[in-house]
């Protein structure tokens, strides 16, 4: 369900659902509305209410040098430390230290970390395919 919805899904009903609540919720949604099936709609504030609020890694990414920004904003693009490096006219080396202060700084384990970080704080945001 939620790369479901991530990917772009405007509702998620049960497989149990009726007829005529499929054909409802299909009409309410090409309306141009949102909808969930009740039983879900626990389930994602529960799982929302664990997220920590955008507002705080927005905080987090203030912290970061102008430099780490970019390298950070490359990371998020799917650039290797040699294509940042390339891109950046640093040493890898340079990359590796500027990777580095960026986890630490946010409290990330790892590259994957840090992408999901640039996402949810809006930093970067997803393309949509022509």
């Amino acid at each position: 369900m939620y790369d479901a919805l991530r990917a772009g899904a405007s509702g998620f009903l049960l497989k149990d659902v009726t007829a005529e609540w499929l054909f409802d919720a299909v009409r309410v949604v090409a309306g141009g509305d949102a909808l969930l099936a009740p039983g879900i709609t626990r389930r994602l504030i529960s799982e929302f209410a664990h997220l920590r609020p955008v507002a705080t890694r927005q905080a987090e990414l203030s912290s970061l040098t102008k430099r780490e920004n970019e390298v950070l904003l490359l990371v998020a693009e799917g650039l290797s430390n040699t294509e940042i490096a390339a891109r950046l006219v640093v040493t890898e080396e340079t990359v590796k230290t500027h990777v580095s202060r960026v986890l630490s700084k946010l409290g990330l384990r790892d590259r994957t970390q840090a992408v999901i970080a640039a996402y949810e704080s809006g930093l970067v945001v997803p393309r949509h395919p022509a």
